[in-house]
């Protein structure tokens, strides 16, 4: 078992997990969105110490790199990216969708079984309107996409499980299951490094541009 620290401040919250010698250590912060770049430093000392490990100690590190926060998201890039060069370890990008979706597949099973034939990880993108990733068989079934509730409603009922690791506004009109994303990070990462293909450079995923580019292509 490989030792490794991942981070995630994709969304609201913040979570860093190191695991040393297959037992997991973390520390999570719910809606701390605004804080990231002032408690992440604090939350991967706190959580080195809980598994006495030091930075060297780790064989890769892993950042969740989108979809979510535009900001959350550079922010988690930038500290794995120090460590990376700081060690010469490499990096694994982690998708904000792998956490939801690996949150109860056991990292033995991945690619042999999922909790639902069909799984639609969502993050909320604001104004009623979402990022959206499908799943079967811990694969990915239907890429990442910008969708308004109507066309998530719709896959729905085409039979995805919707599957978050925040409450949605959805929840008022189907079930969202919501899932830990402690346990999703710690899955997915453990499954993910099974294939050193998986491992590479740390580039965010914007499913959706940002405002400032979007006002920029709009002049355009």
């Amino acid at each position: 078992m490989k030792n490794f620290l991942a981070v995630d401040t994709s969304g609201s919250y913040l979570t860093v997990l190191a695991v040393k010698d297959g037992n997991a250590f973390s520390c999570y912060l719910p809606e701390c969105a605004m804080k990231q770049s002032v408690l992440l430093m604090n939350a991967v000392d706190e959580t080195l110490q809980k598994a006495n490990m030091t930075l060297g100690d780790c064989d890769f590190f892993a950042a969740v790199v989108g979809a979510g926060s535009f900001t959350g998201i550079r922010i988690g890039i930038s500290a794995v990216k120090g460590f990376c060069a700081a060690t010469g370890k490499p990096a694994l990008p982690i998708t904000s969708f792998d956490v939801a979706a690996y949150n109860t597949i056991d990292s033995e099973d991945v690619g042999e079984k999922s909790v639902a034939p069909k799984t639609l990880c969502l993050v909320d993108a604001l104004h009623d309107c979402y990022y959206a990733c499908g799943y079967q068989q811990g694969k990915v079934c239907y890429p990442p996409a910008y969708l308004e509730e109507a066309e998530v409603l719709a896959l729905v009922k085409e039979g995805y499980t919707a599957v978050s690791t925040s409450p949605l506004p959805l929840s008022q009109k189907t079930a969202v299951q919501i899932v830990d994303p402690v346990t999703g990070l710690k899955n997915a990462v453990e499954g993910l490094a099974k294939d050193e293909n998986n491992f590479g450079a740390l580039t965010a995923l914007y499913v959706r541009k940002s405002s400032a580019e979007l006002n920029l292509s709009n002049k355009g």
